[in-house]
C-alpha cells in the first residue's frame, strides 16, 4: 500500500527520463497514484517517448502555460480522465540561455527577462487555476525551484524567475488554504536534467556541491528530490503549506 492510493496527479513538465518530473511521476505511481503528465509543441514526441517507461503508460496531455485556450481547456481535458485532481506538479521553467543566463544578466532585454517569469513563475497561479475547478479537497500542489534566497553564478535571469516563484507559492498557500488546497515547494540541489544543461558554466555547482554538502549530492540521482516531491503531495503533511523542502544534501544550511 502507497502513500498516495487512490489518488490522480498531473505531472508538468516530463520531458526525459533524467527529469525530476519523470522520476517524481515513476515515484508517484509506484506509491499507488494515477498519474497524468503534460507538455507541449515539439517536445511532446519527447514526452511521448520516455512515458511508454512508466507502467501504466500514463495520459498525455498538451498543456503550453502560455497559451490561454491551453489553460481555459485544461479542466476539461482532465475531466476526460478523471473525477478530480488530488495533486499537481509544477516543473516548468525557461529562461532564454543565449540572453538570459550565463553571466549576461545586464544586458537582457525585457522581453526575455517576460518569457522567463512568465514560464517560470506565473504558471504557478495560471496552471494552478486552470486546474481549480477539478481540485479536490484537500489537494496538493507542489513546485521545484532552487534556492533562490541567494544569487548565484550564471543563474541570472532565472534565479530571478525562481526568487518570483517562491513568492508565488506563498501567496498561492494564502489564498488557497480556506479551500484545502495547500501549496509548496522543493529546493533540489542541481541535478543533470536538461535545463541545467542549457546554462554555460552551470557545471560549477556540482563543484560547490561536492565540496560543500554535509550529506554529500550525486547530480545524476533525481530521486531524493522526487520522494521529497511525493511526500508532499500525500496526506503525510495535512497542516503544511506555502513551506520551502530543501534537498539539497544540507548545502542551504552551511555558511563558508
Amino acid at each position: 500500500m502507497g502513500i498516495l492510493d487512490g489518488k490522480t496527479i498531473l505531472v508538468a513538465g516530463v520531458t526525459l527520463d533524467t527529469s525530476i518530473a519523470f522520476s517524481v511521476a515513476r515515484v508517484a505511481q509506484e506509491q499507488g497514484a494515477t498519474v497524468i503528465v503534460s507538455n507541449f509543441g515539439r517536445a511532446m514526441s519527447l514526452t511521448r517517448r520516455v512515458i511508454r517507461k512508466l507502467d501504466p503508460e500514463p495520459v498525455l496531455l498538451e498543456v503550453d502555460v502560455t497559451n490561454e485556450e491551453h489553460l481555459a481547456g485544461l479542466a476539461d481535458q482532465l475531466r476526460e480522465h478523471t473525477d478530480s485532481l488530488d495533486g499537481l506538479v509544477h516543473s516548468l521553467a525557461y529562461a532564454n540561455p543565449e540572453t538570459a543566463l550565463g553571466g549576461k544578466f545586464l544586458s537582457t532585454p525585457w522581453d526575455d527577462v517576460a518569457k522567463a517569469l512568465q514560464v517560470s513563475a506565473y504558471s504557478l497561479t495560471s496552471l494552478t487555476m486552470a486546474c481549480k475547478p477539478v481540485l479536490a479537497n484537500p489537494a496538493s500542489v507542489v513546485g521545484l525551484t532552487f534556492d533562490a534566497t541567494v544569487s548565484w553564478p550564471v543563474y541570472d535571469w532565472m534565479g530571478v524567475s525562481k526568487s518570483a516563484l517562491e513568492s508565488t507559492s506563498r501567496y498561492l498557500a494564502r489564498y488557497l488554504g480556506p479551500e484545502g488546497v495547500r501549496v509548496n515547494l522543493v529546493a533540489a540541489g542541481p541535478l543533470e536534467t536538461l535545463a541545467k544543461k542549457a546554462i554555460g558554466g552551470a557545471d560549477e555547482f556540482n563543484t560547490v556541491w561536492g565540496s560543500r554538502a554535509p550529506l554529500g549530492w550525486d547530480p545524476r540521482d533525481p530521486e531524493p528530490t522526487a520522494r521529497a516531491v511525493v511526500a508532499l503531495l500525500s496526506d503525510f503533511f495535512p497542516s503544511t503549506t506555502g513551506e520551502m523542502i530543501h534537498v539539497d544534501g544540507g548545502l542551504h544550511s552551511t555558511g563558508s
